[in-house]
Parts: C-alpha cells; structure tokens; sequence
C-alpha cells in the first residue's frame, strides 16, 4: 500500500520532507470551482437544517447562533472561521480544570462530557453540523473542502518550522487525519500525514478523502464522538 493512498493511516514521520504544492494551474482551477459550486449545492440543499439548527440553537440557550474564532490560513494568515455556536454563552466563565483533556496533545483542546457544550450543542457536534457553516469561508476563499485542518494561534505558535509547512495550501474542511483513526495518531504522523497530502494533492485524491469522510461520519456519531 503506497502512502499517497489516503486510506494508509501512519506516515513515518520524516524531517526530510518537504511540502511541495502542486504548481499545475489546470488543478488549481478545478480545486476552485469545486469549491464553490459544491459549498453552495450543499448550503442550498441542506438550508432546512440550518434553519432548524439555528432556531434549536438559540431556543437551548437563547444568543448569537454563530460562533467566530481565529484560525491560520495559507501562508500563516489569519483569517475568521465560523461555525454554528454549541457552547453556552458564559463558557469562559466556567471552571473545566477536572475534566479529561482527550484532544491530540496540546494543538486540539477536546474535553470529555464538556460542561460548557449545550444540549444541542452536543448533537451538532456529534453530527458535525456546527462546521456547516464553513462552507461560507470555502466560498470566501478562506479554505477549500479538502485540504491540511486549519489550526488556532496557540497550536500553530507550538509547531516547529518542519510542520509549518502544511500552511503552504489552503487549509480544508475535510484531512487525511479526520478520515483516520484519529485516537490512535500523534501529532507528528498527524502533521506528516498533511505535508505528504500536499505532495499527492489531486481531483482523484481530494474524491477520495470526500468519499471516505462520509462512513467516517457515521462511526463518529454512533461512536458518540466528535468528528
């Protein structure tokens, strides 16, 4: 098994690889235009759900139905990503220093049974309709549907020079990590896994991840665990 199949789920982390985007500009146009027409197709389509959401959302917790954080982007700029809101609104306020961090080290902060995520909060989450409204930023540009997953300020401060190279491309929606067994991947083969997908970046590659992220969805919901 090649390691340019987005099924293989370790890369052998290897200092001497080097991120080399693909400088074709046929792909790069077809990457584009799938973007946008699919990100709309799906904002169109599922538009109910949105809705629905949305009014759930603020009937669990009345506020902002939106929530907006910093990301890093291509070329390590920032940029805004939103996202339905699946916390309450005083989440800052509460006290989480008991609860088990299962996130991967220290770049992905996840708690399990999260007090500050609301009811629906959870459901969203499981199904992974809070990040829906992603599809926004793909539209603006900010991101493409498959692509290296875009990291906060602190986590991208913690990666060395060496794992920085995944901010050559877009950052995406969709990763070779996500489609993974993920509990079971460190950092580094996390981060190994995003620079090899630059390397073998294509439409059949990009199919594939899509593909293969909708089983990876279904697990995570019967898993009970956030995609």
């Amino acid at each position: 098994m090649s390691q340019s199949d987005v099924g293989v789920i370790l890369v052998k982390r290897t200092e001497g690889l080097v991120a080399r985007p693909k400088s074709g500009r046929a792909y790069a146009v077809v990457k584009r235009a799938f973007d946008i027409v699919s990100s709309l197709l799906v904002l169109i389509v599922l538009s109910p759900v949105l809705l629905i959401t949305a009014i759930a959302i603020y009937i669990d917790d009345p506020g902002p139905v939106f929530y907006s954080n910093e990301l890093i982007g291509k070329d390590m700029k920032p940029f805004r990503i939103l996202k339905f809101r699946s916390m309450v609104q005083n989440a800052a306020e509460i006290d989480v220093s008991g609860h088990e961090d299962k996130g991967n080290a220290s770049v992905t902060f996840k708690l399990a049974n999260d007090p500050r995520v609301t009811r629906v909060g959870r459901f969203i989450r499981r199904t992974s309709i809070d990040e829906l409204p992603q599809l926004i930023n793909i539209i603006r540009g900010d991101m493409s549907v498959v692509g290296p997953r875009p990291l906060p300020p602190y986590a991208y401060r913690q990666l060395s020079e060496y794992d920085r190279q995944r901010y050559k491309v877009k950052g995406g929606l969709l990763c070779t990590w996500q489609i993974s067994d993920r509990s079971k991947i460190s950092l580094e083969e996390w981060m190994d896994m995003d620079i090899q997908y630059i390397n073998d970046a294509s439409v059949w590659t990009d199919m594939k991840i899509i593909l293969k992220a909708i089983p990876a969805v279904i697990r995570s919901i019967f898993k009970n665990d956030q995609y």
